[in-house]
């Protein structure tokens, strides 16, 4: 990983930025629901942290993870193609774990397309189980896997 890696939360000013990863990373093939506006919104929000990280000052990557009444859903999480495959998914992923548990959060859920394998072995690797396939998850045509982490059970820290 490299050394000038920082994970923080977001500023107002990458929603822009953020939105356009969503887009072009994750939501390809889907309708935009991760638009400028939303992320805005979620950056401000008091149940969501947005995440960035950032090497030598650029996006590098982020991660959504909004707080319900007694777990957490990460909404999104991407690592910019460049970035890929240094430890920065994995490094956003411990950082919003931590914050998790700090607000009292115990089990982080999330979802990803059936056939995003290297998205699900990503999850697997850090110990996250797949919970259930639900079909037409996505745009009503593709299938989904809806996955999950106790971090208490785990002992994550």
């Amino acid at each position: 990983m490299d050394a000038a890696l920082e994970i923080d939360l977001a500023r107002t000013d990458e929603a822009a930025l953020i939105a356009a990863c969503s887009r072009d990373l994750i939501e390809q093939g889907l309708r935009w629901r991760w638009t400028p506006a939303r992320i805005h919104r979620a950056i401000l929000a008091k149940d969501m942290n947005v995440a960035v990280a950032r090497v030598r000052g650029e996006l590098a990557g982020f991660g959504i993870l909004q707080y319900l009444d007694d777990e957490a859903h990460l909404c999104l999480l991407a690592v910019v193609p460049a970035r890929q495959r240094q430890g920065i998914g994995t490094a956003l992923i411990a950082w919003l774990e931590r914050t998790a548990l700090d607000a009292g959060i115990g089990v982080i859920r999330l979802e990803a397309r059936a056939r995003n394998e290297s998205a699900r072995a990503f999850y697997r690797s850090l110990d996250y189980r797949e919970v259930m396939f639900a079909d037409g998850m996505y745009a009503r045509e593709e299938g989904g896997v809806r996955i999950a982490k106790d971090l208490w059970a785990r002992g994550c820290s």
